[in-house]
C-alpha cells in the first residue's frame, strides 16, 4: 500500500479540480455511495445473470432509466458495457450484421464525421468494415453536403455526435438521421459524453437541438454512466430502438461446444459486478433532482469559463459549444506553449490539433476554481513567448 500511494503522488490532481478530463467527481457524498456499492459487489461476476439475479435487475434498471432519459420509445432495449468504446463497438457490430443479414450487403460501410471519436475507427478496424469520413462544415459540425455525397446503398450506419469530443459541438442529428433513413441505414448518436448531461441541461433551460430518440431516424445511442452519470469507471449503456437489433445482431450466442450455451449481449463475457452496482447506486441516489442540481452548477461554471476565456485578448473558443465541453485556440499564440505554462502551474489540459487548441470538460468540481484558473490562463498567455518553441507534442 505504501508503494501504491507513493506511485500515486505523480498522478493528476482531480480531487483538487486540476484536471479537465478523465474523472468526473460529483461530491464526497457520491464518492461514499460509490465506494459502498463497490464493496458490496466486489467479487460477483456479471457473466451469468441466472447465478446473480441481483445484477440482472440492476443492469436492466440502469438501462431503463437511461432509455427514459434519452426519450427512447417503448420496446427499446440495451445493455451495459465497460465504456464508450465497447458501446460503440457493439452498436457498429449490430449495424454491420443487420446490413449483412437483412439488407444482403456483402461489405457494409461505416460513415462517420471527421470529429467522431476514434472508437468508431477502431470498431471499423476490428470488424473489418470500410469507413468513410464526413468532412466538417465551417461551424465544425458534420457537413451535410459531404454526407450526402458519401452515403450509398452499402452504408450500414451513419454516425452523429452529441456532442463531439474535440469541440463539444452537436452534429445536425435530425438531418443525418433523415439521410440514413432514406438509405435504410442505421443512425447511431454517440452521446457517450453528453447522454447524462444534455438532458438535464435542457431541463434547466439551455437551448439544445434535437439529439436523442425523439428524432425518428435515430436507431441507437451510447451514453457513459461513468462520465456525467458520475459512476465509477467501467459503466456505459448502449440502447437500440428495438429489441430485435439487440438480440439478433448485437448479441452473441453459441452452444456448439461441450460447455453448454454461452451468450453475451456486449463484447465482454466476464464483467465486474461492482461497476454495475455503482452505476445503479449513484443513479438512484442522485435521482432527477440530484442530476439537475449538478447540471445547473456545470452550466453556470461553463458559462463563466467561456466568458472568461473569450475575454482574454488573442484567445477564442473553437466553434460555439452549447454544453460543458469546450476547446479554445488562438491565431496569435502558441497554444502548446500556453498549455506548458498551465501544466507548470498544476493544471492538466488536453492538447488538440486542427486547430491547435486546449480542451476542457467541466464538472461540478470546477465551480470553486474558475477565477484561479482564469488568472493562471491570463498569466500563461502573457508569458507564452518565454515558452514558444518548447511546447509538448500535441496528443
Amino acid at each position: 500500500m505504501d508503494r501504491m500511494r507513493g506511485l500515486k503522488q505523480d498522478d493528476a490532481d482531480w480531487r483538487g479540480a486540476r484536471t479537465w478530463s478523465l474523472v468526473f467527481p460529483a461530491g464526497e457524498d457520491v464518492d461514499q455511495v460509490l465506494e459502498a456499492a463497490h464493496r458490496e459487489f466486489l467479487f460477483e461476476n456479471a457473466l451469468n445473470p441466472f447465478r446473480f439475479p441481483s445484477l440482472r435487475v440492476m443492469e436492466e434498471e440502469v438501462v431503463e432509466m437511461t432509455a427514459d432519459l434519452l426519450n427512447a420509445p417503448e420496446g427499446a432495449r440495451g445493455c451495459m458495457t465497460s465504456g464508450g468504446t465497447e458501446s460503440i463497438l457493439a452498436a457498429v457490430k449490430a449495424a454491420r450484421d443487420h446490413a449483412r443479414v437483412e439488407r444482403n450487403i456483402a461489405e457494409p460501410e461505416l460513415l462517420v464525421p471527421a470529429s467522431a471519436h476514434p472508437a468508431f475507427i477502431k470498431a471499423a478496424h476490428y470488424l473489418d468494415m470500410p469507413c468513410q469520413r464526413i468532412e466538417l462544415a465551417d461551424d465544425l459540425r458534420a457537413d451535410l453536403d459531404s454526407a450526402r455525397q458519401l452515403v450509398g446503398p452499402a452504408t450500414a450506419m451513419l454516425v452523429a455526435s452529441a456532442p463531439n469530443y474535440p469541440h463539444g459541438l452537436i452534429d445536425p442529428v435530425e438531418e443525418l438521421a433523415s439521410l440514413a433513413a432514406e438509405h435504410n441505414a442505421f443512425c447511431h448518436v454517440d452521446a457517450c459524453v453528453g447522454g447524462f448531461i444534455l438532458p438535464f441541461l435542457e431541463k434547466t433551460g439551455v437551448p439544445l437541438p434535437a439529439f436523442d430518440f425523439r428524432v425518428p431516424g435515430v436507431t441507437s445511442m451510447s451514453a457513459d454512466v461513468h462520465k456525467y452519470g458520475y459512476a465509477t469507471k467501467g459503466a456505459s449503456v448502449v440502447i437500440h430502438r428495438d429489441a430485435h437489433t439487440l438480440l439478433n445482431h448485437q448479441a452473441f450466442f453459441f452452444d456448439d461446444w461441450p460447455g453448454g450455451m454461452y451468450g453475451s449481449l456486449a463484447v465482454a463475457g466476464t464483467r465486474p459486478a461492482s461497476a454495475i452496482a455503482a452505476a445503479w447506486a449513484v443513479m438512484n441516489y442522485l435521482g432527477e433532482e440530484g442530476y439537475l442540481e449538478r447540471a445547473r452548477v456545470v452550466a453556470q461554471t461553463s458559462a463563466a469559463l467561456k466568458a472568461g476565456i473569450s475575454a482574454i485578448d488573442g484567445l477564442r473558443l473553437v466553434g460555439d459549444p452549447p454544453a460543458s465541453l469546450m476547446a479554445f485556440c488562438s491565431d496569435q499564440y502558441d497554444m502548446g506553449a500556453v498549455g506548458d505554462v498551465m501544466d507548470a502551474r498544476g493544471w492538466h489540459l488536453d492538447r488538440q490539433e486542427r486547430p491547435p487548441a486546449l480542451h476542457m470538460m467541466v464538472t461540478p468540481n470546477h465551480a470553486r476554481i474558475v477565477e484561479r484558473f482564469l488568472d493562471d490562463l491570463r498569466f500563461a498567455v502573457s508569458s507564452h513567448g518565454e515558452s514558444k518553441g518548447k511546447s509538448a507534442r500535441y496528443n
